[in-house]
């Protein structure tokens, strides 16, 4: 990969929110200096109806390239609070975790679709990039100075640069890791509740609210400008018990196996389970051990999102992570144009500054899961009394070091050691 050309070519394997974000990153950073495509395997650009989280960290970078009102005109309002910890029986509070006051961007949770299609009409109306649909990478090879895309379909393609954000399942990962995705332990269910058909009744000064019970936990959000209440219930399940379950966005479940999941929770959870808008996803939950090496090839092959570092959903930051690694990819490549250093240093310090952060993530979000369903070490066999004071300690600042580090700071850190030796 050469510096100094005016027209690289960037294949982006992957078009879901990491691979457009990252497409929109690039474009601008590096205007005029990449020709970005972007492949997706589907035949066309989707996303299903759930709820995402947004951070404030990756809210802040939506706002640095000029997406910041295309964002705020999709979220929900969370009235400054992430979310209000409840007991399961009673729903009386354990603790509730407020944004930072001092925050200048603040959480946007968003429904999937919605956002996707804000990314997707940026590349469009942009031209960040060239998009394809029905292109699943099957393989990659590196040739002199180049590299060689080979989909399923037969066809191919050339790139001085493939980034691959692809996803946990990711083929280019497959070329240089031995790790397969594993059952977490747990299965969620999703759905979606118009607000206007729970409002009139909610008990709760906020709807952001997760009930915790041992081996369960349930969540809703509200998305969409406030019309739509996301609800997503977890559950610990032996692998005995998952039948022919597949992660798949398409597999749907009974609701009387829900409700069955959700037995005991108080009457809020049971209005909310009677009044989705459609029958319930089920979703398994597969997770992936942390990876040492995002970049290979010498360079000319770069990982990011959930193929590099796979995330569990209990702290909303999955999105949040690939959003970070996009736009400091896009910054790692601005400055290798200007730079007289070897471009792959510089996605080299992507990589650096990054690794250490995601994996941070991915370490305390497992932890978060455990924690809401009281599975960490220390309260397995005591009480469910004993638990809520563990737990309520545990919640209540776990979040800030995520939502308020300043990236470009510590991107900007690491360059300048980098370039003075």
């Amino acid at each position: 990969m050469s510096a100094s050309s005016q027209s690289l070519r960037v294949a982006i394997i992957g078009g879901g929110i990491g691979g457009l974000f990252t497409a929109l990153s690039l474009d601008w950073h590096c205007k005029g200096q990449l020709q970005i495509s972007v492949y997706e395997q589907a035949s066309e650009y989707k996303e299903i109806g759930a709820g995402v989280g947004i951070g404030a960290n990756a809210a802040k970078l939506l706002h640095r390239i000029g997406l910041g009102e295309a964002l705020d005109n999709i979220v929900g309002n969370t009235d400054e609070i992430w979310v209000a910890f409840r007991r399961f029986d009673t729903g009386d509070e354990v603790v509730t975790v407020n944004e930072e006051r001092k925050q200048e961007f603040r959480n946007s949770p968003v429904q999937r679709a919605e956002f996707l299609e804000l990314l997707l009409s940026a590349v469009k109306e942009r031209g960040a990039a060239s998009l394809f649909t029905k292109k699943c990478c099957k393989h990659i090879k590196k040739s002199d100075n180049q590299v060689q895309v080979e989909f399923i379909d037969g066809s191919f393609a050339s790139a001085d640069l493939v980034i691959g954000c692809d996803g946990i399942h990711s083929a280019l990962r497959s070329q240089y890791a031995t790790d397969r995705p594993v059952y977490s332990g747990r299965i969620a269910w999703r759905g979606l509740v118009e607000m206007k058909s729970v409002s009139e009744n909610w008990p709760f000064p906020t709807t952001s609210v997760q009930w915790m019970a041992p081996d369960r936990h349930f969540l809703v959000f509200p998305i969409s400008q406030n019309r739509l209440l996301n609800v997503v219930g977890f559950v610990t399940k032996d692998p005995v018990d998952l039948g022919d379950l597949k992660e798949s966005w398409s597999c749907t479940g009974d609701i009387a196996d829900m409700r069955k999941d959700f037995t005991g929770f108080e009457e809020t959870v049971q209005q909310i389970m009677g009044k989705l808008t459609s029958t319930p996803s089920k979703w398994l939950l597969n997770d992936r051990d942390p990876l040492d090496q995002w970049v290979y090839e010498d360079g000319h092959v770069v990982l990011l999102g959930d193929a590099a570092h796979a995330m569990l959903p209990y702290q909303g930051a999955g999105a949040g992570q690939a959003i970070e690694d996009a736009y400091i990819l896009g910054r790692a490549m601005q400055d290798s144009f200007r730079s007289l250093l070897d471009p792959k240093d510089w996605l080299r310090l992507y990589q650096k500054v990054r690794l250490p952060r995601a994996q941070k993530v991915q370490e305390t979000t497992r932890e978060a899961g455990d924690i809401y369903e009281m599975q960490s070490p220390d309260m397995k066999g005591i009480s469910f009394e004993a638990c809520m004071s563990l737990v309520k300690e545990r919640i209540a600042s776990r979040m800030k070091w995520i939502w308020t580090e300043d990236i470009d700071a510590v991107y900007e850190n690491a360059r300048n050691k980098m370039e003075s030796g």
